[in-house]
């Protein structure tokens, strides 16, 4: 039997199914929702041109950047199984598509996704 806290009741204590469940959402809640709420909240009051709210956006930005990147050089599950050239190809292909469309985000990755593809399709 796990230890009891000072309230005789501990994270094991409760045997129901759906606690884990509602342990992790509210775990979950607590470390990011409140963040999200407190940003929203506080960027209302910023100028959209103002320093600090330029800074947010690169680092923003660059942590998206830095997990595209990451997916692309060490994908997991299928896309582990596709040779790194044709990933790095397709990404840069459908960036060139992006942007030769006016920068329609949809463009460019419907590109990327279709190389990516035709070149598995075709055994590249």
């Amino acid at each position: 039997m796990a230890a009891q806290g000072a309230h005789g009741v501990s994270y094991f204590s409760n045997g129901a199914w759906w606690w884990p469940y509602l342990f992790i959402l509210l775990a979950g809640f607590a470390a990011t929702d409140i963040w999200r709420f407190l940003g929203v909240y506080l960027g209302g009051k910023l100028s959209e041109n103002s320093d600090l709210l330029v800074l947010v956006r690169t680092m923003a930005t660059a942590l998206v950047a830095a997990v595209i990147g990451n997916l692309i050089v060490f994908p997991g599950g299928a896309l582990a199984h596709t040779p790194l050239a044709l990933r790095i190809v397709a990404v840069a292909l459908g960036f060139v598509a992006y942007l030769a469309s006016g920068k329609r985000m949809v463009v460019g990755i419907a590109t990327a996704e279709f190389l990516l593809l035709a070149g598995l399709y075709l055994n590249f």
